[in-house]
């Protein structure tokens, strides 16, 4: 009878606790989210508590596109673990397409399903794979997800342990979100957006962008009129009706300025945790302070040690200009005849070689430094480079390697020119060619050669929209496929590049017409074949092409008189008919045995399949490539053989 009687108070104790909960709202997580390990501060990160009506509603994140990755409505959604919602996020943000970039910082509206998880916190659940091995918890949290995760959060619902994190690891993100309350429903609101706050932002100023009173948002993060708030952390927003892209307001009264008194410290709230912020941010700006002092005296003294060169050549003219004969003299070698506006240009950000430099570093071009065709390797102070000897105009290559900086494109370092050739000096790839690696012994492993595919599908997707202006690289080829001392692919061979100057073009399949058509056979789109039709997709096609190589170890075009069909066209066979399983057994490289997914070696299949479509409309842009690679590359990661022939079973054989 006493157990009974205890019972029955704690759940009238139970009851009346949650009755007040569903009368209060949420508490502002106040900074207590850098603190990863202080288990006092986890009733505050862990989540907003399910204290609504519902335990599951539409709600909403703000998130500000982030290049290079985070810049499009598809990718952001893909990231917040929303990819259905690309369309919406488009349509409410007022971007043209789910594909096409937004500037950088602008912040976006993304709906998402709150739900409540294990009946204490609201979130909606992302899923992220570490792609560096310097992150963690709290960088995954507060950078990559702009505070709309805690490390805390992250620690307790993923069975890693802090220090044992690898690349390639799958980790849940819970992303802060909450429902109505009682009293929110009651008032007419129906949704609670999560706003991040950034560096300006007041609490008057969030009111005024969303258009909802003050008070409600004090309320909805229990806070006063005088509570500070602080930069990348979350704050919610009732709304009453479903929320529209954030423009900030033009009109009305100026943000609320910092108040300055020094700011009421609820009950709660520990004294000592409040001063030690302010000493760590005073101290923090005394460093910084410190380290610019430091950084300018650097500079003065390494001016006055290295006072600029005058220039020796006019640079005024177009960047792209093509080689000309008698232009200017280049002080590289006496022996020069030719120069170029051009290249006066490319001095500013190349070095310019001497001859003998160049003879020295390859043992005078000998046969023992021959890499292959007129590529040299070299040595220069101790750094090793490769130097290609080419004929030519090669202007157009050298104004565009200048200009782009990405870790998956070769890098050039300089070039000189010297009776009529010129030699071109980039850093060395020490595996060579993807086109010999593949039939090279030991074989690439499954896992090298996803990651080699999204290596060059990065490359390509920087190329076509995040260089200025962009490029079409067209003599896209396993041969111009470079890999170095850990095989991470480098795209190489600019030599056919072309610009695609009108805006906006790369994600809007913007044309150009050539009657020059010049590539490999094998690699060439259909429709540049045949009407010498340049789009972005067309490189997409040769990708597609270099997928279906590292998928079979087969080259692109089949010897002559051999009457065998183009590896693009033969995928169509592979994926369609009543054996598909045994067709494609029969398509995989051997050298791999059956070290590799299947599911995975399925998914990339159809991927290369879609992208060497006859029809250049049926190809996707390489935007939608790199997503479906990062996902094949995450899984292949996390891969484990002995698993293999459970998971072939899902390719059934009627497929």
């Amino acid at each position: 009878m006493a157990a009974a009687k205890v019972e029955c108070l704690w759940l009238v104790a139970w009851g009346w606790s949650w009755i007040m909960q569903s009368q209060g709202q949420q508490t502002y997580v106040n900074n207590k989210q850098l603190d990863c390990y202080n288990p006092a501060f986890d009733n505050f990160t862990h989540g907003f508590h399910c204290n609504a009506l519902r335990s599951s509603c539409q709600s909403y994140l703000t998130f500000r596109s982030a290049p290079p990755y985070y810049t499009t409505p598809v990718s952001i959604s893909y990231l917040l673990g929303a990819p259905q919602s690309a369309s919406l996020v488009a349509s409410l943000n007022n971007v043209s397409s789910d594909f096409a970039s937004v500037p950088a910082d602008t912040q976006l509206i993304v709906p998402v399903t709150c739900s409540c998880h294990a009946r204490r916190y609201y979130q909606h659940n992302a899923t992220y794979a570490l792609k560096l091995p310097t992150e963690t918890y709290f960088n995954v949290a507060n950078d990559t997800y702009q505070g709309l995760s805690t490390c805390q959060a992250m620690i307790a619902q993923n069975p890693y342990g802090d220090r044992n994190l690898t690349v390639g690891m799958q980790l849940q993100v819970p992303l802060r979100c909450a429902c109505p309350t009682a009293n929110q429903t009651a008032m007419g609101f129906n949704y609670l957006v999560t706003y991040m706050v950034t560096w300006g932002d007041s609490i008057s100023s969030i009111a005024q962008l969303f258009g909802v009173p003050q008070q409600s948002i004090l309320d909805a993060n229990e806070l006063s009129s005088t509570s500070i708030i602080f930069p990348f952390t979350p704050i919610l927003v009732p709304l009453t009706t479903q929320p529209t892209a954030l423009k900030p307001p033009v009109d009305g009264p100026p943000p609320a300025a910092p108040s300055p008194q020094i700011p009421i410290v609820p009950a709660a709230e520990d004294n000592s945790s409040t001063n030690r912020k302010w000493v760590f941010v005073g101290v923090g700006l005394g460093v910084a302070l410190l380290l610019v002092f430091m950084l300018l005296g650097l500079l003065f003294w390494y001016r006055r040690l290295h006072p600029k060169p005058k220039p020796i050549l006019h640079t005024s003219l177009p960047n792209d200009k093509p080689l000309q004969s008698d232009s200017a003299v280049v002080p590289c070698s006496k022996s020069w005849s030719t120069s170029s506006d051009g290249v006066a240009f490319a001095i500013e950000s190349l070095t310019v070689y001497k001859f003998d430099d160049l003879q020295k570093a390859t043992s005078y071009f000998s046969e023992d430094n021959r890499i292959k065709g007129s590529v040299y390797k070299g040595s220069f102070k101790g750094d090793a480079a490769a130097v290609k000897v080419v004929k030519g105009d090669v202007s157009g290559e050298i104004n565009i390697l200048k200009k782009i900086n990405h870790s998956n494109i070769i890098r050039m370092s300089g070039f000189c020119l010297h009776d009529g050739n010129t030699y071109l000096v980039y850093e060395l790839a020490d595996h060579g060619a993807l086109s010999d690696c593949l039939r090279d012994v030991p074989a690439l492993t499954w896992k090298q050669r996803v990651q080699i595919a999204h290596d060059v599908a990065d490359a390509l997707n920087y190329l076509h929209n995040y260089t200025n202006p962009p490029y079409v690289h067209k003599n896209l080829k396993s041969s111009n496929i470079l890999l170095d001392a850990n095989l991470r692919a480098k795209l190489a061979n600019f030599g056919l590049a072309r610009v695609l100057e009108n805006e906006g073009e790369t994600d809007t399949g913007g044309m150009h017409l050539t009657r020059h058509v010049v590539g490999t056979q094998g690699y060439m789109a259909p429709e540049y074949m045949e009407n010498g039709v340049i789009t972005p997709k067309l490189d997409v096609f040769a990708f597609g092409v270099v997928m279906l190589e590292l998928l079979s170890g087969k080259e692109a075009a089949p010897e002559k008189n051999a009457g065998e069909e183009m590896l693009s066209a033969s995928i169509n066979g592979v994926l369609e008919g009543d054996n598909v399983r045994q067709q494609f057994y029969g398509f995989m490289d051997p050298s791999l045995g059956n070290q590799y997914p299947l599911d995975l070696a399925f998914s990339l299949a159809q991927l290369a399949q879609t992208c060497v479509s006859p029809d250049i409309n049926a190809r996707p842009f390489i935007t939608q490539v790199v997503i479906s690679i990062s996902k094949i590359l995450s899984s292949s990661l996390d891969w484990d053989p002995s698993l293999e022939l459970q998971s072939s079973k899902s390719i059934s054989s009627g497929r």
